[in-house]
């Protein structure tokens, strides 16, 4: 074969074009769709008589121009051609100013409606049982039971050793280095925030978060008499290090609470530089960051992304996670690194609760033990690179035109926003009519923001899922042409 430079076609253009230019139309004709495997290298080489690195060639431009994407280990697929959102989504200026925070009767039902198995979950952020290892879990879990005895029925304070001890060493991984002493074991991510808002600030004292935010953290804050101060983030960068060094001249700020990789709702990765000026930044001001990193497992990636606690030179970063997104919801086995925190939340802990439940502590100490949760990790990551892929191409193809979207690299959550004529808590009670399930994106704000966004879970594929993004599709058009006279 010749090199890739003197390979010309026929028509002068360079055979890698040429190449390019046939997969292109393959996708354009329906060949091959969103989430779609291409043909290997090798495949395309033989198909078009051409050398290997030919194709290679082809398919970086095509990842240039975003028809592609390459997944570590997996090959190339198709990507979704919906519009991307990039920019911040929070309007205004560059802060706005601490808001009280009121528990919200429809965040309630949402929750409540995320547990009913006769609604279809497409808001629900909660692992597929599809994808998890159930079984094997199980088994593990009556093994050790009956090997170790006593111990899945006592304390585990501050958590069982053994578990401690393998989330030290797969800490590493995210670029922290802590002893298993250093590690409280918690009721799941969600008590670890709690313990942590609880430790580091006191009623009426002002909290900042990124924007969009996890409303089930507005309603923590709520309940601990907290305010919060909304900081605008996009979905390519996280939280703006700009606009939050400006609110800490304007206002007493007691802590920060930030989803580093793969937030909720927006997806979005911190690149690594930004997760060290946020680290210095709140340093400098001598305020802790309390940092949740429950997605970062979930990396699309081959290389798991790293965390701001990476950079935490003086304690003040108290790191929070959990299994809850990766193995197993119900075990509520999460865990805390906090630093110069750690023996207030160990003291909390131990006032609201003593220690979480041993049995699911002595199972998850095995399976990461054995290589277990690695393996399934390789699996869950490609199921869910997958399904996001899938997702947003039905959304592309039901919604009404103007709508937009996320491109996250890890995780399952999808954001969506849709022309500002769809009412996104009439969407919602449209979509229960129809048994269908979805987070309206006003909760994600302390002032209603986001009226047009809506949150949704790609945790599951399947046809049943597929037909509720057409009909949640169909009733966002209707509700758009209700809002425009003559609009058919």
């Amino acid at each position: 074969m010749i090199g890739i430079t003197s390979e010309m076609s026929k028509g002068g253009s360079l055979l890698y074009e040429r190449v390019a230019g046939e997969i292109t139309g393959l996708v354009e004709q329906g060949t091959f769709r969103a989430g779609d495997k291409l043909p290997s290298l090798r495949q395309l080489s033989r198909r078009f008589d051409v050398s290997i690195n030919t194709v290679m060639q082809a398919y970086a431009l095509l990842e240039d121009k975003r028809l592609i994407q390459a997944r570590p280990q997996s090959g190339y697929y198709v990507r979704s051609r919906v519009p991307e959102i990039r920019e911040s989504l929070l309007p205004g200026g560059p802060v706005n100013t601490p808001t009280t925070v009121t528990i919200s009767e429809l965040c309630h039902q949402i929750m409540h409606n995320m547990m009913n198995r006769e609604l279809l979950p497409l808001g629900s952020a909660i692992p597929s049982s599809q994808n998890l290892p159930i079984d094997k879990l199980n088994r593990i879990m009556a093994g050790e039971l009956r090997r170790l005895g006593e111990q899945g029925i006592l304390y585990q304070v501050p958590g069982y050793e053994r578990l401690r001890v393998q989330i030290a060493r797969r800490s590493l991984a995210a670029g922290i280095s802590s002893g298993p002493d250093e590690i409280l074991v918690t009721s799941g991510c969600v008590e670890a925030v709690f313990l942590a808002l609880r430790t580091t600030c006191r009623s009426g004292d002002t909290i900042a978060v990124e924007s969009p935010f996890y409303f089930n953290f507005m309603q923590m804050i709520a309940e601990l008499g907290l305010k919060a101060l909304e900081i605008p983030s996009t979905p390519r960068d996280g939280i703006s290090i700009e606009a939050l060094r400006y609110a800490l001249e304007q206002e007493k700020i007691s802590a920060c609470l930030v989803i580093t990789n793969f937030s909720n709702p927006l997806g979005s990765l911190m690149p690594e530089e930004r997760k060290r000026e946020l680290v210095e930044l709140l340093a400098r001001h001598e305020i802790p960051l309390i940092e949740d990193d429950i997605y970062g497992d979930l990396t699309f990636d081959n290389e798991r992304p790293t965390t701001a606690k990476a950079f935490d030179r003086e304690g003040r970063v108290i790191y929070c996670s959990s299994f809850s997104k990766t193995l197993a919801p119900g075990y509520r086995v999460g865990w805390a690194i906090a630093g110069r925190y750690q023996a207030e939340m160990e003291r909390l802990k131990m006032i609201m609760n003593i220690a979480p439940a041993s049995p699911p502590q002595l199972a998850l100490a095995e399976f990461l033990a054995t290589g277990g949760y690695d393996h399934h990790l390789r699996s869950i990551r490609r199921t869910h690179a997958r399904n996001i892929t899938q997702m947003a191409d039905a959304v592309a193809r039901h919604f009404p035109t103007g709508t937009r979207m996320t491109h996250p690299a890890g995780g399952f959550i999808l954001w969506v926003e849709m022309p500002e004529g769809i009412d996104a808590i009439t969407l919602y009670h449209r979509a229960l009519e129809e048994q269908i399930s979805i987070v309206p994106g006003p909760l994600f704000s302390l002032t209603a923001k986001y009226g047009h966004h809506i949150r949704l879970s790609a945790a599951q594929w399947d046809e049943k899922i597929e037909q509720g993004i057409r009909t949640l599709g169909r009733l966002a058009s209707e509700l758009l042409a209700r809002k425009i006279p003559g609009r058919a």
